[in-house]
């Protein structure tokens, strides 16, 4: 301070002309010296007792008091001196309470301010992905506020206290144990210490003594750049200890300055004088040198040969804030001045006006560094982040390793160098403390009953959800064409499931449709190749071949039930069969009426066969379809048939399936089958004992049974398979009931045809069964 003010009055550029005068008072870290010394200042009075006056040439009003250190004492100073108006600037005191105006108008200061620490203590504790921490505070405003704030942002940031106790250093001892016995049995590896360097000193002995080691600690900027507590840690228990503190700064001068000052340069100065004679082990003026034992000070000892703790330049950051706030001042009454030329000198300055000029000044240090206050009083918050790196001869080096800067963005306020860490025990792993290790991406987080949100169990994802991110507090839903991965990290698109050509299901009921289809062909031929001979012409040789073309098509059309499906491969598959299953079934029909018309035409009297002749027979074929055929139309008009993505019958895969759109249309297509199927089985059944010696009535009630059967059995089956093999049980009952109609209806006509020609005639076909078998 006293170095600035000569620089100042030596100035030619700030207050020309002028010279600043200070008193200097020494509060012993006592509030109600402070506040005894700030009263009388105020009132311009001299204190008695003052520990230190320095040179001021006729009494004056105080126009700024630079001071504390102590956040205490300051509060209660500027409680004091607020409603005055005079200004107040600390280069020490970082409670973030004084930066409330309604309470400390006139306070300023040149370090930040704890809110910005705590901030940035919480940040860092997150950074490292400490989420399990032990707090130790000073018992005063500085450490009650500063752990109040850091507590607040870290349950922000997700971080858990699992303890939190106040020290301080005049607590009896069973207090001090009880804290020892917390951190004993603390599961936590952290401790987040903000502390004051003499609490910090008493309780590192008290540590010590039981060997505490193995603890990371993360301190604030009031100990951990503090040589004495590093010395008197002799079992390394801070070793690797993290935080913050005010940046590295250089005033230039000032060590030269500190060598240069001697007693007889300020005779007045009493607490210069008793450090001058602690610090030579000397004594100035002995009266009787022999009861002191001490030898007598010149006042010219050389400082530079003791390089003590005075000319310590570790403290420079400590000195740059008093600097700054000196100048702070300067800058604030030479604008008072440089707006006033017809100001009087000798008249008193307004406090209230020195310190709204005070808050507005802007300038920068001979260094280049930029001095304001922001609305709060505060200046610019960074912090140069300190790491404890214990050398070979047991001496702590204070190493940088990182800034931060509450300025910039939130994602660049916290700039480290993790690998040049050191930490606790000489590890270069970063410590862990956490409650519960981190949930891996698909698992949640469930909390665990009656515990900090920071212990919890990981539960995996339920089927169907995922998590993709470490500590996922829920699982979400994949998406309806998605499923997730065997870890449930990720979703994944789900295979379609249709029944193809390429699979082996898929390929054998292909070849069943073709070989069906083939077979029908060469039953076709057979029975063109001889269609002159009895036994094709015997029942109606054109419903044969029309049967035959209706069981072409019925083969065919299970085809288009394999492959994917589609908007017309869905109309065509259902309407395909509904129609050609009822062309088959109406010539049939129109066979086994056939038989029983020939039965009662051979009657005496009869005439029935001319009321069923041919042509009838055609128009009952065409008028069975026709009825079919509006079924179907209805249905396409109405509600056809549509491609769908089934998600619910297989979780894992998406079904591709034919809608039915209307099922009403649908089961009107097989109820008509069936009733038609039905009336011809009780036809055939009825005439399968009729006298002739070739009776097809008998093989059609077969094909019938078998067809009914088929269909039947259709029904359960399709309703419980799954996926494709619903559509696999469809084409297995179309393939099966055509061939039952083939085998049963043809394929003993082609026995005669081929392997029994003799009895392929005429009269064998027209002999009773009494007379003669085949």
């Amino acid at each position: 301070m006293v170095y600035a003010i000569e620089e100042i009055n030596n100035s030619t550029d700030l207050l020309p002309g002028i010279s600043l005068g200070y008193k200097m008072y020494d509060t012993c870290d006592s509030n109600a010296r402070g506040v005894r010394v700030a009263l009388a200042l105020t009132n311009g009075n001299e204190v008695e007792s003052a520990p230190s006056k320095a040179p001021c040439t006729r009494p004056a009003q105080v126009q700024a008091i630079l001071g504390d250190t102590s956040s205490s004492t300051c509060m209660a100073v500027a409680t004091v001196i607020g409603p005055f108006y005079i200004p107040q600037i600390s280069p020490f005191a970082t409670c973030a309470c004084l930066s409330d105006k309604t309470k400390y108008p006139s306070f300023l200061r040149t370090i930040p301010s704890d809110y910005y620490q705590s901030r940035a203590l919480a940040q860092l504790v997150k950074h490292f992905g400490w989420t399990w921490v032990g707090a130790i505070r000073t018992n005063d405003d500085y450490g009650n506020n500063g752990m109040a704030i850091f507590t607040e942002i870290a349950q922000q940031l997700g971080i858990c206290l699992e303890y939190s106790v106040s020290f301080f250093r005049t607590d009896p001892p069973n207090k001090i144990q009880k804290i020892i016995d917390i951190i004993k049995i603390s599961t936590s590896k952290v401790i987040v210490a903000f502390l004051s360097y003499l609490d910090m000193d008493v309780l590192m002995s008290k540590l010590s003594s039981h060997n505490l080691a193995g603890y990371q600690w993360v301190g604030s900027e009031a100990w951990i750049f503090d040589s004495q507590t590093a010395e008197m840690d002799k079992h390394h228990i801070l070793d690797g200890a993290i935080g913050l503190f005010i940046p590295k700064a250089h005033v230039s001068g000032m060590r030269e300055f500190m060598l240069n000052v001697k007693p007889l340069n300020l005779p007045d100065n009493n607490m210069l004088i008793e450090f001058w004679e602690a610090l030579f082990s000397c004594k100035f003026n002995q009266s009787n040198p022999s009861a002191e034992n001490k030898r007598e000070c010149t006042g010219q000892e050389d400082l530079s040969e003791l390089q003590p703790s005075f000319i310590d330049m570790s403290l420079m950051p400590i000195f740059n804030n008093i600097y700054k706030g000196v100048y702070a001042v300067a800058h604030a009454l030479h604008s008072i001045l440089a707006y006033n030329e017809t100001y009087n000198h000798k008249m008193q300055l307004d406090p209230f006006t020195i310190l709204q000029h005070l808050k507005n000044v802007y300038f920068k240090t001979k260094e280049g560094d930029e001095v304001y206050f922001n609305e709060n009083g505060d200046p610019p918050a960074k912090y140069e982040i300190i790491n404890w790196q214990p050398t070979e001869n047991g001496v702590v080096d204070f190493v940088t390793v990182g800034l931060y800067d509450a300025s910039l963005p939130a994602d660049k306020q916290l700039s480290l160098k993790n690998n040049s860490i050191i930490w606790t025990q000489k590890s270069k792993q970063v410590p862990v403390s956490v409650c519960s290790e981190k949930c891996p991406p698909g698992t949640r987080k469930v909390l665990q009953k009656g515990k900090p949100v920071c212990c919890y169990d990981c539960i995996r994802c339920a089927e169907g959800e995922i998590s993709n991110t470490t500590d996922s507090i829920t699982c979400v839903h994949c998406q309806p064409e998605f499923w997730p991965t065997e870890r449930r990290d990720a979703c994944v698109k789900k295979e379609a499931e249709f029944l193809s050509y390429e699979e082996i299901m898929g390929a054998l009921l292909t070849a069943a449709s073709l070989f069906g289809t083939c077979m029908t062909a060469v039953v076709a031929f057979i029975f063109f190749r001889y269609r002159k001979t009895p036994i094709v012409r015997a029942n109606n040789s054109e419903l044969s071949f029309l049967l035959l073309f209706s069981l072409t098509l019925c083969f065919l059309c299970s085809l288009t039930f394999i492959g994917r499906p589609s908007e017309w491969s869905c109309m065509l598959r259902h309407t395909a069969f509904g129609i050609t299953f009822v062309l088959c079934i109406s010539c049939v029909l129109g066979k086994t009426m056939v038989v029983l018309m020939a039965f009662r035409a051979s009657l005496p009297g009869s005439n029935v066969m001319k009321w069923f002749g041919p042509t009838q027979q055609r128009l009952s074929v065409l008028a069975f379809t026709l009825i079919q055929v509006v079924i179907c139309i209805l249905w396409l008009t109405i509600s056809p048939p549509f491609p769908f993505k089934n998600f619910k019958e297989i979780k894992d895969k998406i079904i591709l399936e034919c809608a039915l759109g209307s099922t009403v249309g649908f089961w009107a297509v097989l109820g008509y089958i069936g009733l038609l199927a039905s009336f011809c089985f009780i036809l055939a059944f009825l005439a399968r004992k009729l006298p002739d010696n070739f009776n097809e009535a008998k093989f059609i009630t077969f094909s019938m049974l078998i067809f009914c059967a088929v269909w039947i059995t259709f029904i359960p089956a399709y309703a419980s398979s799954p996926g494709k093999f619903s559509v696999a049980v469809e084409i297995f009952a179309i393939l099966a009931s055509s061939f039952g109609l083939l085998i049963c209806i043809f394929i003993p006509k082609c026995y005669i045809i081929l392997l029994r020609p003799e009895n392929n005639t005429k009269k064998n076909m027209m002999g009773k069964v009494g007379q003669k078998t085949f």
